[in-house]
């Protein structure tokens, strides 16, 4: 191709065009036909095929059917595998046939893979247009664990451009993708076109990965599951590393679910196995008793960015239906300065300048939502010390100040000293809320806002502070939908008028003519709560989702619950 030509747009069309090419072998999806089968969670499905009434290649045509319905609607699919899927499916068949023997807990149940988990004979672009073209050779570790499970990976899903430093969900190769509940919303990120596929049930199963909020914002976003284990109990072999080398805060793959019945089986075979080479502990699931009366401790607000009346309703219903259950939920405040988590996680990501994260960007047009994120190394030194006294004495926000300042290249003496800071904040949090409040779990905001308009992210990237600060302390970290933003009871009143942390971000969702919270424009919207627990307790914190989901009772969510007259275009 001629050297000046704008390769990323050929590359890009080159690539949509091989993806709708594989989407149009999908039949036109009936609900008649498909819709039963699209509405069964994984452990149904797997019932139903061993009982002879369903065959996996049923199962997998109807999911294709949904996820090209999905793709129309909400433009989340990258990569397609259904020939291959469809071999592996009739191979089960065929080995069901003769044997009467199930292969695995997810025996026939299609699952869909994050864009940059590499999967044999297709590309994991990841949204840079220099990875096109370059199928993977191997599956990832998790890859092989799903098929090891009987699971049928059929296709990829959608990710943001330089997906560590945004939680929307747009590439210059991919396109962006939409809210499966409102087009004029994000579906988070970066595990977002997951997300989007998932809750418009395109797949019975999912898989992301998080190291600032990736497997948690989406999924409350679109009103799903999703569990990010503790940094080091799943296998990252084959999940394509952006920053090779950095383990300051690590990323980790979760499972992402329509249930939490299928967050448990996903991770009692993920959980702690690791590749031929021992990449991570040998730590396998094991099966625990949880206590009959739980002590969850709670928060709504974290003190840095106020969380809006929907999301605060959120924590607020599940610690009343935790309460009704007999659980016992006491309210506590971070320890520390309220933005020293959000300090150290930029502290220690931004040590390069992040600059080998932006070098895959190559020649593609850089996206507008990681103009803030990536704004504070690429200030000259006097241009900082001036926004740092405009942003103090001003605009009156002391508290974003040592982010900002902290948003710098460093040496490796710096880098050091950051991360042990993140070791000492560890402990603090340990100290102040583990030993002394004697909590089973915690129960939080997923974030501060429903979601975010498109294009959002530019200016309010500090928002993922909420869900970074489990990815700084390293703890196991759910995510269990529970309600929909309702302007009925979501409206703003006086207690947001008075802005108390992050003054910046606060008046731009809360301030002046057009707040970006608008509970009006997000009627419908799917709200979640985080739940977390301390570092290895992966299982603990699963089963506590669990009881988490049975007490907030039959609300509107799972497999079925999305209807194209729920889509707001």
């Amino acid at each position: 191709m001629w050297p000046f030509s704008n390769t990323f747009e050929a590359i890009a069309s080159s690539k949509r065009a091989a993806r709708d090419k594989g989407l149009a072998s999908a039949q036109i999806f009936s609900e008649a036909t498909h819709g039963e089968i699209t509405k069964a969670t994984a452990s149904e499905i797997v019932k139903r095929i061993g009982e002879g009434q369903w065959t996996a290649s049923q199962v997998l045509e109807a999911f294709i059917a949904r996820a090209s319905l999905a793709q129309k609607t909400t433009n989340c699919v990258t990569e397609v595998l259904f020939e291959t899927a469809r071999a592996e499916a009739r191979a089960l068949d065929e080995e069901f046939s003769r044997t009467k023997q199930l292969t695995g807990p997810l025996h026939g149940v299609p699952a869909s893979f994050k864009d940059h988990i590499e999967i044999a004979g297709v590309d994991a672009t990841s949204g840079y247009s220099k990875w096109a073209n370059q199928p993977c050779s191997k599956d990832a570790m998790i890859v092989t664990l799903y098929r090891s499970m009987g699971a049928i990976p059929f296709i990829k899903t959608n990710v943001p451009q330089n997906m560590a430093l945004s939680f929307e969900c747009s590439n210059p190769v991919w396109g962006r993708t939409l809210n499966p509940w409102s087009a004029k919303y994000t579906c988070g990120g970066s595990s977002g076109g997951e997300a989007a596929l998932l809750a418009m049930d395109g797949a019975a199963i999912g898989t992301g990965s998080d190291v600032g909020g990736s497997l948690r914002i989406p999924a409350s976003y679109s009103g799903i599951y999703s569990l990010r284990p503790t940094a080091g109990r799943v296998s990252m072999e084959g999940v394509r590393d952006l920053e090779p080398g950095f383990e300051g805060i690590k990323t980790t793959a979760g499972p992402m679910a329509r249930s939490i019945e299928e967050i448990e089986v996903i991770s009692r075979g993920i959980l702690g196995l690791p590749s031929a080479y021992c990449d991570i502990p040998v730590t396998p699931w094991k099966d625990i008793e949880l206590p009959q009366r739980l002590r969850f401790g709670y928060y709504t607000d974290d003190g840095f960015i106020r969380t809006s009346p929907a999301c605060k309703r959120a924590v607020l219903e599940t610690v009343k239906a935790l309460e009704g259950q007999g659980h016992e939920c006491i309210e506590f405040q971070i320890p520390g300065p309220a933005s020293k988590h959000l300090e150290i996680f930029v502290g220690i990501t931004s040590a390069d300048g992040y600059k080998t994260l932006e070098a895959h960007t190559g020649n593609d047009p850089k996206e507008s939502n990681l103009f803030l994120a990536t704004l504070g190394p690429k200030l000259p030194g006097f241009i900082r010390s001036f926004g740092l006294w405009l942003l103090k004495y001003v605009i009156g926000d002391p508290a974003s100040v040592p982010i900002v300042a902290a948003s710098r290249p460093k040496t490796v003496k710096d880098y050091w000293e950051w991360t042990a800071k993140r070791d000492d904040y560890r402990k603090l949090f340990f100290d102040e809320v583990w030993t002394k409040l004697q909590l089973d779990g915690i129960i939080a905001p997923v974030q501060a806002m429903p979601s975010i308009p498109h294009g959002g992210c530019a200016h309010l990237s500090p928002l993922a502070e909420a869900t970074i600060l489990y990815n700084v302390l390293n703890y196991p970290t759910g995510v269990v939908p529970v309600t929909r933003v309702d302007p009925a009871k979501d409206q703003l009143n006086e207690e947001w008028q008075h802005l108390h942390g992050a003054k910046a971000v606060e008046s731009m969702l809360y301030g002046g003519r057009n707040p970006t919270y608008d509970p009006d424009a997000m009627k419908g919207i799917p709200v979640g709560v985080q739940v977390a627990g301390k570092p290895w307790e992966d299982e603990k914190v699963v089963g506590m989702m669990g009881v988490v989901d049975g007490a907030l009772g039959r609300r509107g969510f799972g497999p079925g619950s999305w209807v194209p007259s729920k889509f707001v275009r």
